[in-house]
């Protein structure tokens, strides 16, 4: 057990808040939806970067490196400048949707270096360039590159030539629950010394003007105690806070006001506005923060001459103890003024300590320095990216004078009325994801388990509770459209989630589990009822969180008329089926009522994989005899079909809807069995229609229950695993590179629709085209993939082996290609034998520069040939797995369904999601 396990230990129980302050301010609050209040819309246009100086937000903040309470009441950043931008550095930079020729991107170098779960040490960088940052440039030239082009990245611009640049390391440890100590280390990199203004800054998020009654909140300037500068907070809720500086700097106070005369060209309300700060320090308007030091928004000002190679030091408290009577306590007991900086280094060292000692127990095994490095920091931007979300829809809808009862508004989200968001979340990415999405959250859950039990089932439970899910069962999707539809992979990762805690802790958490599952019930109906258009058992999801994968847009009507009978869809509630039933049978071993939950989600099952494979009058299914391979099936309104050909990641789902249950289930629960067998035997037509491995077992051993069997699974592997078409040297390619010499094409009223191999940027606007499903690598879908093969494994046994890759000669089991997976995507971000990390691409600096070549970015998606970072740069939400990854194969700390070497029935050798194991098994 380790001080941090305490701590987690304690919170969970409800002992101590050790969760109440952490890394919950987002790094972009403009430009999103909440705080769209323009009529057209237009999330990006309406509150833009620019804005954000001095304009006020109503539903959360934003901030560089930033902390705040769990209610975001009070936040603490850090703001910067150089002595030559234009504005001061408050928040991350980058485009807009429109602006960048890719979609939206962050134009920043930062990196979550590490941090705990209950955040009582945290530490990320920051890099701040010298000369003046080059905004216009980074705008001017994206907007000028075409689809084809890449993105024009800050290192293109060459604002870090000859080093001349600060390293910032900001560094937050926990004194206390309620005592947060913050130390900023500015290394000045370049050949000459440099001057920077560090400005460590605390202030109110804005409640108090439209939030209802909520009184205004108060930061004042209270000068000198002892050796540290001081500000007093005020809070209804929070009570009062000191915030501290250790020396004599002098403190700017204003009002986290919006300018109104910049914004709106109107009269301010309060004479002192948000941009305050920023206009005394950038533009030497002293007169535009208050003299008198009172406000809600207040900031320590550090000048800091640098010396080349050097390093300068800022210290900062914020803490529920009044410093003076720290000073004088201090002097009681030592004889001098100790200050609330007497044990600041003290606490900093022993949490960095402490933070070494968790991950020495989490990331124990096998693992080389490098991949337990990789981990770290990948976990590190987990747990940075979890975010204060705000958003009352009733009142957003009331707020832009919509009636919220009546129908048809026409405003986004108006159907989610109910909503009611005040929580921290786990988010996919707080710059360019600043917002949950629920299949992503989802893997972050499962990901975060590994370091947090508590937290990952606090948010899988949050998305079921009644504040989010819709009266009808829908789970909202994301931020832009609540409506929309993700993959059903809740029960997947409630289930992992359980198991994990099951193994850790000797026992299940029985009412987490009984919870989900009558929220998921809810869920699984609207499914059933929403997603079947005609009632065969085939599903027709919408775009599935896979955006421009398809050959149409998939969440739009079809140019064609008609329906898309969509492989990933049914895969998907192939899938759900089989956990819900997993779930209701380990319920069913203290409430045998749960059996007959589980028999009807086998049932569904049933049907589905018989509707699956089932070939109709019109000779049409999804499974293609000739090519070996599932499709989408397009019906059009005459009552013709076509299969539409694309080798993607749409024909490779039907591999993850693959589960199997140990032979003790039979022994356990003969009734279920039984049932099975009196279904199976009273509906021959699904009997006929079902593979032969989902209607019968291997004699006593394993039961699998899949959409394919063994003739079907070796042809789609012998795709999956050949180097030509899916597999990457980094993992399992999202479209298959055949199609960059075989594109798929099909005319609809003289309009050409197309899906070629593009395995970097998207040539498309679908979907906003910032994200491309059309060849590159995406961790989540591959993770799901290896737990396929794993389980595969357990029911087929050693004997069962492929080529792997096809082609090679070289026969593996199920396990050993599961491994050779892991490999190649863990092996994006190692360093390889030529000293380079894939992962960076062709880009010199972050691959050489001994301050760069250990620095660790999570890209939202890979290059499906070289294995180059694409898309939104932090997006730990999706790419954060390859910590479970690191883990599985060479870790001995519980990670996620482990590599089991016991057999069942004397031949299977292999996992599903209830054999997870714990530290030092194997």
């Amino acid at each position: 057990m380790s001080a941090e396990q305490d701590r987690l230990d304690a919170a969970d129980a409800g002992e101590a808040g050790w969760r109440h302050w952490g890394p919950y301010v987002s790094e972009r609050q403009w430009g999103t939806v909440r705080e769209d209040y323009s009529p057209g819309g237009d999330a990006w246009s309406s509150f833009t970067h620019d804005q954000a100086r001095f304009r006020s937000y109503r539903w959360g903040e934003d901030g560089l490196a930033g902390f705040s309470d769990e209610r975001q009441q009070l936040c603490l950043a850090l703001a910067l400048w150089n002595g030559h931008d234009p504005i001061l550095k408050e928040r991350m930079f980058g485009l807009t949707n429109a602006e960048g020729n890719h979609g939206e991107d962050v134009k920043e170098c930062y990196y979550y270096l590490d941090a705990t779960p209950t955040a009582s040490y945290s530490k990320m960088l920051y890099k701040y360039p010298q000369a003046a940052y080059p905004y216009q440039d980074l705008i001017t030239t994206n907007r000028e590159r075409g689809l084809s082009d890449p993105e024009y990245e800050l290192l293109d611009t060459g604002i870090f030539d000859d080093n001349r640049y600060f390293d910032v390391v900001v560094e937050y440890a926990k004194a206390t629950p309620e005592d947060l100590l913050m130390q900023v280390t500015v290394h000045n990199r370049g050949p000459d010394d440099a001057e920077i203004h560090v400005l460590p800054s605390l202030w109110f998020r804005h409640t108090w003007s439209w939030g209802g009654d909520s009184p205004r909140p108060e930061l004042r300037s209270v000068g000198q105690v002892g050796a540290a500068s001081v500000v007093r907070a005020e809070h209804e809720d929070l009570g009062p806070r000191w915030f501290s500086s250790a020396g004599d700097v002098p403190v700017l106070v204003t009002g986290n006001e919006t300018n109104n005369e910049r914004t709106f060209g109107t009269p301010n309300d309060e004479p002192y506005v948000k941009d305050g700060i920023d206009r005394a320090v950038v533009h030497g308007e002293a007169d535009a923060v208050n003299p008198q030091g009172v406000g809600t928004k207040a900031a320590f000002h550090h000048t800091l001459l640098v010396p080349a190679g050097g390093s300068s030091v800022v210290r900062v408290r914020l803490a529920t103890v009044d410093p003076a009577a720290a000073d004088q306590a201090g002097a009681d007991q030592n004889g001098d003024l100790a200050g609330p900086f007497g044990d600041f280094d003290q606490v900093m060292t022993a949490r960095r300590r402490e933070a070494d000692d968790f991950y020495a127990d989490i990331l124990a095994g096998d693992l080389g320095e490098d991949e337990r490095m990789v981990a770290r920091q990948a976990l590190a931007g987990m747990l940075w990216s979890k975010q204060y979300f705000g958003y009352d829809v009733e009142a957003w809808l009331a707020g832009h004078g919509a009636d919220p009862l009546a129908a048809g508004a026409g405003l986004r989200n108006h159907d989610w009325r109910h909503l009611i968001a005040e929580d921290v979340i786990s988010m996919p990415d707080k710059w360019e994801y600043p917002w949950f999405a629920a299949w992503d959250l989802a893997f972050q859950a499962v990901t975060l388990a590994i370091v947090d039990i508590g937290f990952a089932k606090n948010q899988l439970n949050l998305l079921l509770t009644r504040r989010y899910l819709h009266p009808n069962g829908q789970l909202p999707a994301y931020e832009w459209n609540f409506t929309d539809v993700n993959p059903p992979v809740h029960a997947w990762a409630i289930l992992f989630v359980y198991e994990i805690d099951k193994a850790k802790t000797g026992r299940g958490d029985r009412a987490f589990l009984e919870n989900a599952f009558h929220k998921l019930s809810r869920n699984f109906d609207w499914w059933l009822n929403r997603k079947d258009a005609d009632g065969r058992n085939i599903f027709q999801g919408g775009f599935l969180g896979l955006d421009n994968i398809g050959v149409f847009d998939r969440s739009a009507p079809l140019p064609t008329g008609g329906t898309l009978d969509q492989a990933d869809g049914t895969a998907w509630m192939s899938l759900y089926c089989q956990n819900m039933a997993q779930i209701a049978i380990e319920l069913a071993r203290h409430d045998r009522m749960y059996l007959e939950q589980a028999q009807t989600m086998l049932e569904h099952y049933s049907w589905i994989a018989a509707a699956t494979n089932h070939v109709g009058p019109d000779g049409a299914s999804m499974w293609d005899e000739e090519d070996g391979f599932f499709y989408d099936v397009l019906r059009r309104p005459d009552g013709s079909s076509v299969r539409l050909k694309v080798r993607s990641l749409v024909g490779l789902m039907p591999l993850v809807a693959a589960t199997v249950l140990d032979s003790s289930v039979r022994s356990e629960f003969p009734e279920l069995a039984e049932g099975a067998a009196e279904f199976l035997s009273r509906h021959p037509a699904v009997t006929s229609a079902m593979p032969a491995q989902g209607r019968q077992t291997r004699g006593d051993g394993p039961a699998l229950f899949a959409m394919f069997d063994e003739d079907r699974l070796r042809r789609i592997l012998a795709r999956m695993l050949d180097e030509d078409e899916f597999f990457s040297p980094h993992g399992i390619r999202s479209v298959s590179r055949w199609h960059a010499a075989n594109p798929f094409v099909m005319d609809v009223d003289g309009r050409r629709y197309s899906v070629d191999y593009l395995p970097a940027e998207s040539d498309t606007g679908m979907f906003g085209g910032n994200s491309n499903w059309r060849g590159p690598v995406w961790f989540p879908i591959n993770m799901m993939l290896i737990r396929a093969l794993l389980n595969l494994n357990g029911y087929f046994g050693d004997e069962f082996t492929v080529e792997c890759p096809t082609g090679s000669g070289n026969q593996r089991t199920l396990i050993e290609v599961a491994q050779v997976l892991s490999d190649r995507l863990v092996a994006t971000f190692l360093r390889g034998p030529d000293g380079r990390r894939p992962v960076y691409g062709g880009q010199s600096i972050p691959q050489k520069d001994p301050h760069w070549r250990d620095l660790i970015l999570f890209y939202e998606y890979f290059h499906g040939d070289n294995g180059a970072g694409i898309g939104a740069s932090h997006q730990t939400g999706w790419t954060g797995g390859v910590a479970l990854l690191a883990l599985l194969f060479r870790g001995t700390a519980i990670a996620w369904p482990r590599v089991n070497r016991a057999t069942d029935g004397g031949t299977a050798r292999g996992v599903d999601d209830a054999t997870v194991v714990g530290a030092g098994q194997s």
